[in-house]
This record gives C-alpha cells, sequence and structure tokens, in this order.
C-alpha cells in the first residue's frame, strides 16, 4: 500500500511537471507569434533638454522607415541591435529596448546632458558633463554659458576637457551648471593662452579675473559675498573688474 501511494505520488508529480513544461512551452509559442502592432517611445526630459524627438528616434528604429518594425513577429526583432542604433546617436546617453507581453516595442530613452558651449571660428559645438563634445541641434538650443579659449576649440583639442589638466576646467563648468547663483549670472567663460580663466557677467557688466579653476569654491565664496554686502552699496556699474585669482583679496577696479 505504502510503494502504491509512492508511485501514485510520482506519476502526478511527472503529470503535473509535463504539464507545466506543456504550458510553459504553449505560451512561449504564443508569444513568438504576436505581432507588434505599436512602438512606444519615452524620452526623458528631465534636464528640460529637446534634442531628440520621437519621430527621429523612429527614424533610427526603423533606419528611415526602410525597416519597419510593426507587423513583425518577435523572432524577426533584434532589441540589442536596435539598442545600439539608438545608442549611436550623439545625445543618447543610456537606451534601453523592451517588449511587453503583447508583442509591442517599448523604448526609454536618457539624454546626454550639455553643460557648455564651446565657440571658436573652428567650430561649435556643445560640451556635456562627461567632458564630450555634441553636435548643435537644429531642434533645440540649450541655454548653457559659452566658452572661448584657443586652446580648448583648437582642431586638435578635441579631448582637453578629458585629460590631466582639462578636467579641473571641467570640474569649473560642472560647478557653474549646478549652481543657480552663477548659472545666471555668468554670461560667457574665456580661458586664455596660460590656462586662466575669466568671466563676463549678465548684471552689472564686470570683468571678473579667475585665474586657474583651483580653489574654485573659495573663490566663487568671495565672488558670492562681494555681490552681496558691497554691490547694493557701492552700485552694480561701480567697478568693471574684479580679481579673485589671489587667495584671501578681492582686486576691483
Amino acid at each position: 500500500m505504502y510503494w502504491n501511494r509512492k508511485v501514485k505520488a510520482l506519476l502526478f508529480a511527472v503529470f503535473c511537471m509535463g504539464g507545466f513544461v506543456f504550458l510553459a512551452g504553449f505560451s512561449k509559442a504564443k508569444q513568438e507569434e504576436k505581432i507588434c502592432k505599436k512602438v512606444n517611445i519615452k524620452i526623458d526630459n528631465e534636464y528640460n533638454n529637446y534634442f531628440l524627438s520621437e519621430s527621429e528616434v523612429m527614424a533610427l528604429l526603423t533606419r528611415n522607415g526602410r525597416q519597419p518594425l510593426t507587423g513583425m513577429k518577435k523572432e524577426e526583432i533584434d532589441l540589442k541591435r536596435l539598442e545600439m542604433r539608438i545608442k549611436s546617436h550623439k545625445f543618447v546617453r543610456q537606451a534601453e529596448v523592451s517588449r511587453d507581453l503583447e508583442g509591442n516595442i517599448n523604448v526609454t530613452i536618457q539624454q546626454n546632458r550639455p553643460i557648455a558651449r564651446l565657440l571658436s571660428t573652428e567650430k561649435d559645438v556643445y560640451l556635456d558633463e562627461e567632458g564630450n563634445q555634441l553636435p548643435l541641434s537644429a531642434l533645440y538650443t540649450a541655454h548653457v554659458i559659452p566658452v572661448t579659449s584657443s586652446i580648448v576649440t583648437s582642431p586638435k583639442s578635441g579631448s582637453f576637457f578629458q585629460d590631466s589638466v582639462g578636467t579641473a576646467y571641467l570640474s569649473l563648468l560642472r560647478f557653474i551648471e549646478k549652481d543657480p547663483f552663477w548659472n545666471a549670472q555668468l554670461a560667457h567663460m574665456d580661458i586664455d593662452q596660460k590656462g586662466r580663466v575669466s568671466f563676463l557677467t549678465q548684471v552689472g557688466d564686470q570683468h571678473i579675473e579667475f585665474g586657474k579653476p583651483v580653489h574654485v569654491e573659495e573663490k566663487f565664496k568671495k565672488l558670492f559675498i562681494f555681490y552681496k554686502e558691497v554691490m547694493p552699496v557701492v552700485g552694480w556699474d561701480k567697478y568693471s573688474r574684479l580679481n579673485v585669482e589671489y587667495r584671501d583679496q578681492i582686486i576691483c577696479e
């Protein structure tokens, strides 16, 4: 009797396992047969950048309409290849392509974020927070600080902000971009041949001589105190030149 119960239990387990395998296979076959009816595209505009449009992403996915996704079965769609197509776009920082239970394609995109614009007679490009150069876009213009410098914008200096010297200037630009006050107040940044930084301002028309990108927080703290406590008393047009290059002092003219 004991062995009969054991055999029955074993047969039941085998039957259940077989049923599970059958249902899983059936479900998989059904999924494989499902046809893509729609492509859903979500572009993350967290920083109010609009360099990509849904139509542009769709053009990347379908090779400008030559390889449409709608009407295709699951096994005919290579998700990884679609991701690579999207990531080839300069303004795409991250992309994920997946499929839902209905067989439709879902695309999620994070955009690169420009923090400055490099200007010269040779080039006019954006700079992202990693130091990469990005092309301008016909869709959107980012409101970021313009930067001029012959040592930065020459044709051979494409990776300046990523080398051992340039990373300090990139950190300075990151600081400005993240600080609400200085991001609004600084209108232009220049780097001279000796690597010294200077700024033009939005309000007050001052020329700020910042020096090398060292002790950045300390220099901006001095400037902020000056703007907050001195400028309202003497007037915003009193000084045309401010120098914070040297520690513990501000030179005004």
